[in-house]
């Protein structure tokens, strides 16, 4: 399951960011006196009392009157403010509001405050947190005290900058955050279709649902929520996640569409299989690998669907030299399979699920612990595993201890001698005599006394 997500908003040089590099405990943000520095959502995993939650930093707000003389804002600029804001609500478990305690309370503040409070009964099981940043002495703690004003109980004096009140911060963070729920993924497998922005995700999704559930235009970004549609297909309970496109970050533009690619994180993390669709009519981009990147790194079970495969001038060769493509761009997901059809026409759409499903199967299988050691020992015996100083990697024993995604403990005598390349060889041991088809195997070691 995705872990609670905690947002940090605020106006404009109140610290948002330094705040966020502090709970990172690492310079992810960038950080500038300038209002406006941080113009992309950033989300980093934090780690408190044994707890885990995504941090998300959040650009500025301004009230409009405060920003007539900004160029970069305009007239429906309140209109984006109050868009991200409820994102943001909707979105996360824990909101923390950051202000300035040496600027005092400003009429974003209350902006802001206002609009957390007016939408508190839709979120009942939400935290609003309020921290006043800049409090680094006595007199500046006493005066944190006036932010009460805004309606938000939960008050923290913190200084972000030199780290004072931040554990106290995170204890109110982490005793609010709700419990994880029983994963409910034998009920159900859950799909989510993710790509770049008019790459034909919606238009897939209806011709799957049979309906037209999703709006689908041809202005890119028309999807900006992850939205979740159930069917049943041959007794089988399917979740389809249709969610916003990723644009490369430096093309993100400021406003709720940035909301939309913590979205598609979180879809994806919600998410056991992906789909991810690639444009036939358009080059392979950097962005597609990075999206299938982001699914690697989450684990999950991938199926590269090459859609819109009707615009295409095709002979013999044309398939193969695709996939040769795919294949070359996505070495690192080369055991995924790829599909090539058209959402517009429906040409092979009927193979999407059958497809999700089976690779559900593998996703979920379990070697026997004797056919995996006969498996792994003869793999050694094939090709010896790697040796320094004289020393050689044994492996003693191995099990598999979790499916989805499959997982893999050798017991081994040094991780020293462990090699990536042997990792690789050993994994595509176990892909001869067990597909594992679109599914990433995750191969651990542990140490043991010979």
């Amino acid at each position: 399951m995705s872990k609670p997500l905690v947002a940090l908003i605020g106006r404009p040089n109140v610290g948002k960011s330094t705040l966020f590099n502090r709970l990172a405990e690492q310079r992810l943000a960038v950080v500038d006196d300038a209002p406006g520095t941080t113009r992309d959502r950033i989300m980093a995993e934090i780690e408190w009392n044994g707890m885990l939650f995504d941090l998300v930093d959040t650009g500025g707000i301004e009230t409009y009157q405060e920003t007539t003389n900004n160029p970069t804002s305009s007239s429906n600029f309140i209109k984006e403010i109050k868009s991200q804001y409820e994102t943001a609500i909707s979105e996360a478990d824990t909101i923390i509001l950051m202000t300035d305690v040496t600027t005092g309370i400003t009429s974003s503040d209350i902006y802001v405050a206002n609009l957390l409070i007016q939408n508190k009964n839709a979120f009942k099981d939400k935290t609003i947190l309020l921290a006043v940043n800049k409090c680094d002495n006595q007199n500046r703690t006493m005066n944190s005290n006036e932010f009460y004003q805004l309606g938000i109980t939960n008050l923290h004096p913190i200084a972000a900058l030199h780290g004072l009140g931040i554990g106290d911060l995170l204890d109110d963070i982490t005793m609010h955050l709700p419990q994880k729920k029983a994963n409910d993924s034998n009920s159900t497998t859950s799909i989510a279709i993710v790509g770049r922005p008019n790459v034909g995700k919606s238009s897939l999704l209806n011709r799957l649902l049979g309906q037209d559930r999703v709006i689908v235009s041809s202005v890119s970004g028309t999807t900006r929520d992850a939205i979740d549609t159930k069917l049943t297909y041959h007794k089988s309970t399917i979740t389809l996640i249709d969610t916003a496109g990723i644009r490369r970050r430096g093309k993100i533009t400021p406003g709720v569409e940035k909301y939309s690619v913590i979205r598609t994180l979180k879809a994806i993390d919600r998410a056991e299989i992906v789909l991810l669709i690639i444009d036939a009519s358009e080059p392979f981009t950097s962005q597609d690998a990075h999206i299938a990147g982001m699914t690697l790194n989450r684990l999950r079970s991938v199926i590269v669907i090459v859609n819109k495969w009707d615009k295409i001038t095709k002979d013999t060769y044309t398939m193969q030299a695709y996939t040769n493509l795919i294949r070359s761009k996505l070495q690192f997901l080369e055991y995924v399979p790829i599909l090539f059809l058209s959402a517009l026409t429906g040409e092979k759409v009927n193979q999407v699920l059958p497809l999700s499903l089976q690779v559900q199967t593998d996703r979920q299988l379990r070697i026997p612990t004797s056919q995996l050691n006969r498996l792994i020992s003869s793999a050694v015996r094939q090709h010896a595993p790697p040796s320094k100083n004289g020393k050689r990697l044994r492996i003693f024993y191995a099990t598999q201890v979790t499916t989805a995604p499959p997982t893999i403990l050798l017991h081994i005598n040094d991780k020293t001698l462990v090699h990536f390349s042997y990792t690789r060889y050993i994994e595509n041991k176990i892909r001869e005599q067990f597909a594992f088809s679109g599914t990433p195997i995750r191969i651990t070691y542990r140490e043991r006394n010979e």
